[in-house]
């Protein structure tokens, strides 16, 4: 595991979190049981298998 070899001062370290930024999941227009939904692209296998239930 890598370690820091000396203490990262706080306006570094919110810097470098700062960077971090959720992404808009890429949304799809799916047939399913007669009903046509929008899913994200990475349920879309799931929800035709029957794994993930859908919201009525």
């Amino acid at each position: 595991m890598a370690v820091p070899k000396r203490k990262l001062s706080r306006s570094n370290t919110r810097a470098r979190r700062s960077q971090w930024k959720a992404q808009v999941p890429e949304l799809v227009t799916v047939v399913v049981d007669g009903r046509e939904l929008t899913l994200p692209r990475r349920l879309v296998a799931g929800v035709r298998r029957g794994y993930v239930t859908l919201p009525e």
